[in-house]
This record gives structure tokens, C-alpha cells and sequence, in this order.
């Protein structure tokens, strides 16, 4: 029966309490503990046999009695209230208002777990998003729908770079996206920040503000100071928001998740406090299926004009890509955006690496009616000059830069410039499609024609001579 008390718990083992079962408990349901000072503690169940219950508590258990606490199931999974009123509230991690202007005035109670998504009723993301970044929108193409982390590592300027994201993203094409960016309307922010310092939650709270669109958007902060079984429940309320927002206000969300690797950690703890047993690097075999029930929630859906567009933010560990948390995410999510320390310490920002990052539905979102048509023929010729240029890197530590070969040395020239023009730029700068295209160009007539194998001569005669005039080059002889 609903709402009746049970008296007494089995045992207490860290932020996990073990009572005897009742009738119909669920999993993750929500349950009460009451100590003996009628203090009141949120949990959830997170196991469960024929004759007992494990439930996960929000916070410490510090001052829990295992003779005099009582356990009430309240029949129903954690939920977050939604409204009209959503945006412009800072949120803390489990969903509760912490800015002072009490709850949302609404009766509208949704599911933090949510629901899966049907797979026919997903669209596919085609909308090309301009982030005003030259790394990302000339070679790393966000789409509207796309999940599309940023694999980083401590100390490197992540969150500067997702905050000119939020600053500039704009999406330029796509029936019925219009035209809106994160200052409009039909744009708006969902942040959530799981496990991070006071003064990394301030920066982007400062920078929303400063830039026009703290109206916009909606704060979800669990700082390193709280509990770290909150952060399981923080990104969880974070997509509840989002998708109220999309599919039933049709807007256009983007959510920022900073950072993952906090998330993952606290799951290996409550794994290792329930006695399961480790996988890669003691992380729970199901890590893969939790990150998947994340990230799986962004998207379009048949019948909605709103969509999710998620960038979840991970460092990780000892710059490692292949450590459980990046390799994961990267096989669940449609590519990644690889920030390189080499890059970081010689100055250049964004630091994007050229080679390991990857757009995998770019190839969907550019092109004639969407970006230019000589979008995809010049990222492709990027990659490839580029590819090159590590390669004859890597030759040159070895033998020498006198001893390479002509050709060799005007890639070597190409690097150079392609890292200083190309991706180098103002964390205020905000270069529309054309512009980074044109970089695009100019960096490539450091090459020679003949090298340019990966674009059709029709966009070699239109846009690379008028990209040398603009930068007051001639263009370069044919090598025959």
C-alpha cells in the first residue's frame, strides 16, 4: 500500500541503505527516509531482490539510525516540474529552485528518466548550425539534432570554447528552422553542470549573462561541493527540461553537459558501494547503456519543429582518448571534437585537433542550398593537406627540415599557416560560413594546384583565384 512507513533499515553502507522490500516497489522509485529527528532525505531505488530494497540517498546519510529511521516508497519515479516559466531559473542538481523565486507555477510533473524514442519517429538532422568557429563549421559541421562532445583535458580552454558556441550559434538553413540564433526566441540553453568548481559554473553564468541570452536559458548546477551521487540525477532533470522545451514548445534547445567524466565517476562509485563487479578500469559494465540513455535523448521528431542539440563536455583522464569515457561516448555520439594540448601551448585557440575530430553527419548538413557548394571539396583537401603535413612532421624530427624535399617544405609552410590563419582566432570572433571557406581557400594556395586532387577544378577556377586577390597573392603556377 502506498503512502504506509516501514520502520527500521537492514544496514547503511555509505550513501546506500538496504530496508526490507515492500509490495510493488519499482525501480528507480522514489522513496523518503526519516531519521530520528524527523529529518527528511530523498532517495531512489536503485536494487532489488524478492525480500529487500537498496535505495541510493541524495546526500549524506551521516546521523541515520538502522533501528529508529523509517522508509516511505512514494509510488513514482523522480519527476521535474516544467512550465512556461522554465527559462531564465537556475536549477540545483536534483531539479529544485536555487535563485530565490520559488517553484515553477505549473502542475506539469514529467519523468526525469524519460521515455525511449521511437526510432521511426526520429528525423534526420540535416540543418547546418553555424558556430562562427572556423574548426568546427569548416571541418567539424554541427547539426541541428546532432550530439557532438568535446573530448578535452584538464587545463584546456573547453569551456571557453563552449561558451562562444552558446554565444554564436545560429542555424542558417532547414525548412522551418528559420533563422534564430541564441539571442531569438526559438534558441535557447540548457546547461548543466555536474561535479565542477564554483568558479567554472560563475564563468558561464557571467559570460550568459554578459552576452544577452541569460533569458534564455536554463541552469542546472551541482557543484564539486555537493553530493556526487546528485550528479546522477543532474543531467537526467537537465534533458527533462529540454525536452519540454522542444517537443512541446518547439523550440530549438541546446544543451551543454560539463562535465561527463564527473558523471561517469560518481556511477563508479555507487557500483562499487553496491559490490558489482568492475570493468575497464573499474568502471560498471554498463556504463556504455547509462551514457547511451544520455545521449540518446537529443534529436528531432516527426510532428515537432523543436529538436535537441547536445554538447556534452568530457576530459579526459591523463589525455587519453582511449580510456573507457571517450571511447565510449565516441561510439554512441555522431563524432567529436578533439581539443590538442600541442596546439593549447603554442598559442592557438581553439585548439581543435585536425585529425581526430570528426563531424559524422557534416556530410549531410553542407553543400549547395545549405553552406556552399564548395564546402565539402575543401574540408575534404584540408584534411588530406593537412594529414600530410603531420606526416612530413614527424619525417622532419627525424632527418632534418634542410633535408626534405621542395615539396615537403611548402606543406611544412602549409601547417604553419593553416594553424595560424585557419584555426586560430579570437574567442569573440565570429566568422560566418563564407568567411571560413575563403581561410579555407587562401590556406590551400600554400600547396601546389596540381596537390589540390580532392576538389573539382570549377571551384579551383571560381574561389581560389578571388580567396589570393582578397589576400594580395597572385595565384601560383600549375606544377606540371
Amino acid at each position: 500500500m502506498r503512502g504506509v512507513e516501514y520502520r527500521g533499515l537492514t544496514r547503511i553502507e555509505g550513501p546506500v541503505v538496504i530496508t526490507e522490500r515492500s509490495r510493488d516497489v519499482g525501480f528507480n522509485e522514489v522513496a523518503a527516509v526519516y531519521d530520528r529527528n524527523e529529518g527528511r532525505r530523498l532517495g531512489r531505488v536503485v536494487d532489488m531482490s524478492g525480500d529487500w530494497a537498496a535505495i541510493q540517498i541524495f546526500g549524506s546519510t551521516t546521523g541515520l539510525s538502522a533501528d529508529d529511521s523509517r522508509v516511505e516508497f512514494l509510488g513514482k519515479p523522480m519527476e521535474f516540474r516544467v512550465g512556461p516559466g522554465l527559462l531564465g531559473r537556475v536549477f540545483n542538481g536534483l531539479g529544485e529552485p536555487i535563485d530565490g523565486y520559488g517553484s515553477i507555477l505549473s502542475s506539469t510533473c514529467l519523468d526525469v528518466n524519460g521515455l525511449p524514442i521511437n526510432p521511426y519517429a526520429r528525423t534526420y538532422p540535416r540543418d547546418f548550425i553555424q558556430t562562427g568557429i572556423s574548426a568546427i563549421d569548416g571541418m567539424n559541421t554541427l547539426i541541428r539534432g546532432q550530439k557532438l562532445p568535446i573530448f578535452s583535458g584538464n587545463g584546456l580552454p573547453h569551456n571557453r570554447l563552449a561558451a562562444q558556441i552558446v554565444r554564436q550559434a545560429k542555424i542558417l538553413s532547414g525548412p522551418g528552422s528559420g533563422d534564430a540564433g541564441p539571442g531569438g526566441s526559438q534558441f535557447v540553453i540548457v546547461f548543466c553542470a555536474m561535479g565542477v568548481k564554483y568558479d567554472v559554473a560563475r564563468f558561464f553564468l557571467d559570460d550568459f549573462e554578459k552576452s544577452g541570452v541569460l533569458a534564455n536559458v536554463v541552469v542546472f548546477l551541482s557543484l564539486a561541493d555537493a553530493p556526487s551521487l546528485e550528479r546522477l540525477v543532474t543531467p537526467r532533470c537537465a534533458l527533462t527540461a529540454a525536452e519540454y522545451l522542444a517537443y512541446d514548445r518547439n523550440m530549438h534547445v541546446l544543451v551543454v553537459m560539463t562535465d561527463m567524466t564527473n558523471y561517469c565517476e560518481a556511477l563508479r562509485e555507487v557500483s562499487s558501494i553496491r559490490g558489482e563487479v568492475p570493468s575497464r578500469k573499474g568502471y560498471p559494465g554498463y556504463l556504455y547503456s547509462e551514457l547511451a540513455s544520455l545521449y540518446e535523448r537529443a534529436g528531432k521528431i516527426e510532428g515537432s519543429s523543436g529538436s535537441i542539440t547536445q554538447l556534452p563536455i568530457l576530459t579526459m583522464p591523463n589525455d587519453d582518448i582511449s580510456h573507457p569515457i571517450p571511447d565510449l561516448s565516441g561510439y554512441i555520439t555522431e563524432g567529436q571534437i578533439v581539443l590538442d594540448r600541442e596546439l593549447f601551448q603554442r598559442g592557438v585557440y581553439p585548439p581543435v585537433a585536425g585529425l581526430p575530430s570528426l563531424s559524422r553527419l557534416m556530410k549531410d548538413g553542407i553543400g549547395p542550398g545549405m553552406t556552399r557548394e564548395d564546402h565539402k571539396d575543401v574540408s575534404s583537401q584540408l584534411f588530406a593537406a593537412y594529414s600530410k603535413v603531420k606526416q612530413v612532421r614527424s619525417l622532419a624530427s627525424i632527418i632534418g627540415e634542410e633535408e626534405l624535399s621542395e615539396n615537403d617544405k611548402r606543406y611544412l609552410k602549409f601547417g604553419e599557416t593553416f594553424e595560424r590563419i585557419f584555426l586560430t582566432q579570437d574567442e569573440h570572433e565570429n566568422r560566418d560560413i563564407g568567411r571560413t571557406l575563403d581561410l579555407g581557400w587562401q590556406v590551400l594556395a600554400e600547396i601546389p594546384r596540381d596537390e589540390l586532387l580532392r576538389i573539382k577544378q570549377e571551384y579551383i577556377e571560381k574561389y581560389l583565384n578571388p580567396a589570393l586577390a582578397a589576400a594580395g597573392k597572385e595565384a601560383p603556377a600549375e606544377q606540371g
